[in-house]
């Protein structure tokens, strides 16, 4: 991922991992944790709504770059790291809410867990709805249970990745290409889900560096 962003971002569907580059990693990991819990000690200490606010909708004034700079070496299952992935995942949902939204209600037609119910998306799910929900999550962690916020996004993450895997049988005989595509997606929704859920384990056991 050496390419650089530019504002307005335009942010692929595979661009889940880290920035690469760096001239020091010990002193990008320590501020990228200082930054971290910096952050939200002060949002949460003081949740006024209009800090709140501002901090969601971060990304779309500055670019997913100013949040990767600070926080998207970090390792995923760490502070700065989890932060790092919600804001992710909200650019990646606000570049293609249309796209997002039919993966994710074609999961919620044939899941067999409860992940739709945790997600918390209204029903149907569409664009403004999976939106919203990108928003709710990211409030969440400012001003809400943070390990429930993140159980949310690991669920969301979850239901897609389904969605997506169903979609890819479907084109598998007529669109090869796209099917791989998906299928690799589902993995990466996949993997991303286990990240935030192992976060949200270590915040509620007082362990999330």
């Amino acid at each position: 991922m050496a390419d650089e962003f530019h504002k307005p971002t335009q942010f692929s569907s595979s661009r889940f991992d880290a920035f690469k580059g760096g001239e020091d990693p010990a002193q990008i990991s320590r501020v990228a944790h200082e930054t971290a819990h910096a952050l939200l000690a002060r949002v949460r200490n003081d949740p006024d709504p209009q800090v709140v606010e501002r901090l969601v909708a971060y990304t779309d004034e500055h670019g997913i770059d100013a949040v990767a700079e600070l926080w998207s070496r970090a390792t995923p299952r760490s502070l700065p790291g989890a932060l790092w992935r919600i804001y992710l995942l909200r650019v990646l949902i606000r570049q293609d809410p249309e796209g997002i939204s039919f993966l994710y209600q074609r999961g919620t037609e044939i899941a067999i867990t409860i992940d739709p119910l945790v997600a918390g998306a209204s029903v149907p799910a569409g664009p403004d709805e999976i939106m919203a929900l990108a928003d709710q999550i990211l409030r969440g962690l400012f001003g809400g249970d943070f390990a429930v916020a993140l159980d949310r996004a690991a669920a969301f993450c979850r239901v897609t990745a389904t969605g997506c895997t169903s979609v890819a049988d479907d084109l598998d005989a007529t669109s090869p290409g796209r099917s791989s595509e998906l299928t690799n997606r589902a993995l990466r929704f996949s993997t991303t889900a286990q990240e935030f859920a192992s976060c949200a384990r270590l915040w509620r056991h007082h362990s999330l560096d």
